[in-house]
């Protein structure tokens, strides 16, 4: 037996909105969902579970007659669907009244049940969003029938407000495997008896990092579990350490270099540390422009000489200014504030 185990596809959405690949983005996490489904198609599987969230808000009819096309393409894979906190069932959703491909299974209600796949001799359980939030521990009590074969529980949630999940006790329940939704960031629990895909394509810059499926097997009476990538970008922090020679030229071209190795298609967001020199300004909108850049977080800070600048400026503001914070124990919001506020203090001396 062989599954595909995926879940946060959210079809329809758009990340980044206001920047100039967002567009690309938005027809990007399409593509990547026909691309897995072209995959099955050549390398058939029996089962492929989506565990909530196939769409980033509420399906319009036209949404799921694609969605339900691409599905009759694998009419021998059986489709076990539920409706995560994005997608959910809602009162008039375009789900409570759409017929489904004979080979698709959408879990209706908000409580688990369970429906045997006689062909497999394999038991799915799951249960789909009625409502935005649920802040009830739905899975608690869920259990697998006492018969033999595979039992595989679809689980979406894990957060307070969104059924909070006891995983030690979901993972002892019995469940051969159990196939998560929800969390964006991929991640194998239990030694393989349950995992998170994390979304099929990262949605937001929170999403760092490789994305795709758990691909999922039996072999000698034993489930194996494997993670696929396949998104066709990934947001990473790229992260640049300053120091007293760094220029902004310096910079820049370092900026480019990592941004060459790790590929021109991928989404970064810029975090500057170390210490810079004072007359260091830098100029966060050029590095922007060197490529899919979303953001620069400056968490560098300017290597003043502190007693020397006191000795200078002793019985000035800004020497009282430094005083003050060198009198108490100084973290990095401390330190932040005093650097910061010592900067506009020379400038205003020096202008």
């Amino acid at each position: 037996m062989k599954f595909i185990h995926l879940a946060d596809v959210h079809l329809g959405a758009a990340p980044d909105r206001g920047y100039s690949w967002s567009q690309a983005r938005e027809e990007e996490i399409w593509e990547t969902f026909r691309r897995v489904i072209a995959g099955i198609r050549e390398n058939p599987v029996d089962l492929l579970f989506i565990a909530g969230d196939l769409f980033h808000r509420q399906p319009l009819m036209r949404e799921l007659k694609e969605v339900n096309y691409l599905f009759s393409t694998i009419p021998e894979t059986r489709i076990y669907l539920i409706a995560g906190n994005h997608d959910y069932m809602k009162k008039g959703s375009a789900y409570l009244k759409f017929d489904w491909a004979p080979n698709v299974v959408l879990f209706r209600t908000e409580e688990v049940q369970c429906i045997r796949d006689e062909k497999l001799d394999v038991y799915v359980y799951g249960l789909s969003y009625l409502h935005q939030e649920i802040t009830g521990p739905l899975y608690d009590e869920a259990v697998p029938e006492k018969e033999d074969g595979i039992h595989i529980l679809l689980a979406h949630g894990g957060d307070e407000k969104h059924i909070p999940i006891r995983f030690g006790r979901l993972l002892a329940a019995g469940f051969d495997y159990v196939a998560l939704g929800h969390i964006h960031k991929p991640q194998l629990l239990g030694k393989g008896k349950g995992a998170y895909p994390g979304a099929l394509e990262p949605i937001d810059r929170n999403d760092v990092g490789t994305h795709g499926y758990v691909e999922g097997w039996t072999e000698d009476g034993q489930l194996h579990t494997r993670f696929v990538p396949v998104a066709s970008r990934c947001y990473y922090d790229l992260e640049l350490s300053l120091g007293e020679s760094s220029t902004q030229m310096s910079l820049e071209e370092a900026v480019r270099e990592e941004i060459r190795k790790r590929g021109a298609q991928h989404i970064y967001r810029i975090i500057l540390r170390g210490s810079r020199a004072p007359e260091l300004m830098l100029l966060p909108e050029r590095l922007k422009n060197l490529g899919n850049v979303t953001e620069v977080v400056d968490c560098s800070v300017i290597s003043y000489d502190l007693e020397e600048l006191y000795r200078r400026y002793s019985g000035t503001l800004i020497g009282d200014y430094i005083a003050y914070f060198l009198r108490g124990d100084m973290g990095d919001v401390e330190q932040k504030a005093l650097f910061y506020g010592l900067q506009a203090l020379l400038e205003t001396s020096h202008s």
